[in-house]
């Protein structure tokens, strides 16, 4: 499990023996069978979860009882709700698997001290928010200005793989458009090649 990990960082910088020997120990391993969750809405939310394996998503829910997709996390993803885990405030999302998962933990108070021992990990953390924020604008200014099927077409571009692990309901939560669009969608798809 940890290998995944460090094959994810090193995609970003470069680690030494010592360096994964320090990382390894703040990590605690988890394991997720399908449905069940990591964080509830209103908890706090006390780690960084890596997904080694396996895949979650992160909703919330409103006053009407419908789910609203923010995040798929699969292999080699960070999840959590970011906001609970750095202020200590409730969580004002779900965290739970779609698939069975295997996740690699650490605690807040871990991860300032796995920075300070570790420099280079602060650098690989900045460049995951950066990545972050470019991709919550990206899908902001999709949510936008794309029509339905543009952002269907996108989100199949960009992960083609996932698409058929993930149930068509969540899908059409995460794009923001009704099940029976995105049907309509798919099918005309279909009919066009």
């Amino acid at each position: 499990m940890i290998d995944v990990l460090f094959n994810h960082i090193q995609d970003k910088v470069s680690l030494t023996a010592a360096d994964k020997e320090t990382i390894q120990s703040f990590f605690t391993p988890k394991k997720l069978r399908k449905r069940q969750y990591l964080l509830q809405e209103g908890q706090v939310c006390k780690h960084l979860s890596f997904v080694a394996k396996g895949l979650l998503r992160t909703y919330n829910v409103d006053e009407k009882g419908l789910e609203h997709m923010s995040v798929f996390g699969w292999e080699g993803w960070w999840i959590s709700d970011f906001n609970s885990f750095l202020s200590g405030d409730p969580a004002i999302f779900n965290i739970d698997a779609i698939e069975d998962s295997e996740l690699l933990l650490i605690s807040y108070d871990d991860y300032e001290n796995l920075t300070l021992r570790v420099p280079i990990m602060d650098r690989y953390f900045r460049m995951l928010y950066q990545n972050s924020i470019v991709t919550k604008e990206r899908r902001l200014m999709s949510s936008i200005t794309h029509t339905a099927q543009e952002k269907y077409l996108k989100l199949a571009e960009s992960n083609p793989e996932i698409l058929e692990r993930i149930p068509q309901n969540m899908i059409a939560s995460y794009l923001g458009i009704a099940p029976e669009t995105l049907s309509r969608i798919r099918k005309n798809l279909v009919a066009k090649k």
